[in-house]
Parts: C-alpha cells; structure tokens; sequence
C-alpha cells in the first residue's frame, strides 16, 4: 500500500484507538467499571471506548460538556430508544459510579499516546474530484454498493474531514467519530445467525462478539448472548470489502476519493 504522510496518519489515527489496550488488565475493577462492563459493555465496550452497537464514550461530545453527571445521568435514566439505547433502572449511587467510570475512562484514554491525532484541513483537501469519480465509478469498486444519489446523497453534509475519511475507510469501527446530532443510529450492517445445541437457529444484527462471548439483537429487539463455545455462529458483514480495499489504496486513491466525496452534499 502506497500511503503518503498524510494518509498513513489519518489511518493511524482511526485504528489507534481500537488498538487500545483494556483499561482493567492491571488493577482491580472498581464498582463503576464492573457495573458498566454488566450493563453497558454490549454496546459500548467493556472499556468504554465502543462496540459493534454503540459510540466511544470517551469520544463523546455529551460526556465532554458533562459536569457530575447533569449530561449522563438523564440519558442512562431515560434512555435513547430512537438509537436503540434502552433505559436503565438504576440507584443515584450506581448512577453515579457509572458516571464516575465513564470519566475516568475518558481522562486515561486522552492521556495515551494512541489517541486521535489531529489532521488539518489543509492535509486532506490535496485531491482531485474528478479522478475520485472515476475511482469510485472504475477501479475502486464502490459504485458496486453504493450510490451518489442514494445512500451517499448528503454524505458530506452528515460529515466532514476526517470524520468522512474514517467512514469510508473504516466504516465498521466501533471508533468511529459518532454519528451527527439528529441522525439517528442505524441497526449494526453485521448480521448473525446463532445455532443453538438444540439445533433451533436464531437470526439478528450483531452486538457484541469476542473469543468468550457472542450477542445478538433478535426481530423482536431482545439482546441475547452466549458463550462461544456453546454455539455455532455464522458472522455475515457486508462491510469486508472496505477493510480488503485497505491494502489496495494509493495515497492519491485515498485523497482523489475523499474529494469526490465531498461534493455529495
């Protein structure tokens, strides 16, 4: 792959993060991170830093304007339905370890040396609109799923820099700059089908998945879980070739491409 400067840091800057090492390995877990491990992590990770449902919370712009818990603590009462964010019935003191949690998280994931890295605006507006047309028309592939005037219609109005470079080259990232204020979450792109040693199969957008664990969102909105070695599971995400195409990218491919997007509004 023939990255530049530019490009190689702004696919730093997206991956990084999701290479974060997990907060707990090294100490006891306190009551606000087991709590949110067991009520949150599904979404959100175990880490607070995202998962295959939910935003990075230590990313987050309400988190950021959170001054003890006035922000945080309605949404975890309320919950976000619209986003699929259920509401939680919890004590003010667990509301508050929560709370504590996610902004202790949030203090020790800015002071990594993995975190985001700043990319100017200068940077990314190298390229040609016209060549990103034909990349996305030709070589690139992306007509084959996408459409101008269909799902990407307005993509450039919804984001900008290098939030709409993150979603086209890494769009299944749990990382991923949140979604703007109004639009509402779509359900994961990943979906999953669970067979049951029973032999009873149980279809569902995917949740959560590591080597211990696998959980679903069903038809009916339940999130169901497993333990891995207890059932067979068939992954399908339609978002793979974004991650093959990685390795094909020039840095002109990267930036004639980000041009063309930009155009979409």
């Amino acid at each position: 792959m023939k990255l530049s400067t530019t490009a190689t840091a702004a696919v730093a800057a997206i991956l990084t993060i999701a290479s974060l090492p997990a907060f707990a390995q090294t100490r006891r877990a306190g009551p606000g991170e087991t709590l949110f491990a067991a009520q949150c992590g599904f979404c959100h990770g175990r880490d607070a830093t995202g998962g295959a449902g939910g935003p990075d919370l230590t990313d987050s712009e309400l988190v950021g304007q959170d001054r003890n818990g006035e922000k945080i603590a309605p949404v975890i009462r309320a919950g976000r339905l619209d986003r699929g964010m259920p509401a939680f019935s919890l004590s003010n003191r667990d509301v508050k370890a929560l709370v504590d949690y996610i902004h202790v998280r949030k203090t020790e994931v800015e002071k990594s040396a993995g975190r985001r890295r700043k990319v100017s605006v200068a940077d990314l507006s190298t390229g040609n609109a016209d060549a990103g047309r034909i990349y996305f028309e030709g070589s690139g592939g992306c007509a084959a799923c996408h459409a101008p005037t269909g799902d990407l219609a307005g993509v450039a109005s919804r984001y900008r820099g290098l939030a709409l470079m993150q979603r086209f080259l890494y769009p299944n990232s749990s990382n991923a700059t949140p979604l703007p204020a109004g639009e509402p979450t779509k359900p994961s792109p990943v979906s999953v089908t669970v067979t049951l040693p029973s032999g009873e199969t149980v279809p569902g957008s995917l949740v959560f998945r590591d080597e211990f664990t696998i959980a679903l969102k069903d038809a009916g909105g339940w999130i169901r879980s497993w333990p891995q070695t207890a059932v067979k599971a068939i992954v399908r995400d339609p978002l793979e070739a974004h991650a093959a195409q990685l390795a094909k990218y020039s840095d002109d491919d990267v930036h004639n491409l980000l041009a063309y997007l930009q155009t979409l509004k």
